[in-house]
């Protein structure tokens, strides 16, 4: 049960970590006025990702004692994962901003 409740709040992390850099402006830096260019935000976000898959393989090795041997594939699935978990912050990011500021 420990285990399931710990997969379960990876998973959480992952996609809240995913979102963090689309929506970072509008709820962290909001009283600050900051703007950040788009090449910061992508590099945010892959940052993002390099960390959530390494917090991913402490967490294998935190509950299985070792780490499986993983080929690119593995990466590049994850990385898709990664996208389609950011897909709500990148839509509130830059399409829905716009809809919400002509009301």
């Amino acid at each position: 049960m420990a285990n399931q409740l710990l997969i379960i709040t990876y998973l959480v992390l992952i996609f809240a970590a995913a979102n963090v850099a689309w929506v970072r402006d509008k709820a962290i830096f909001n009283t600050l006025s900051l703007s950040f260019p788009n090449g910061s935000r992508w590099l945010e976000w892959f940052l993002l990702y390099v960390v959530s898959v390494g917090l991913g393989l402490l967490l294998e090795l935190k509950l299985l004692g070792t780490l499986s041997e993983q080929s690119w594939e593995f990466y590049v699935v994850t990385l898709c994962l990664f996208v389609v978990f950011a897909l709500p912050g990148f839509i509130y990011c830059y399409d829905l901003k716009k809809i919400l500021k002509r009301r």
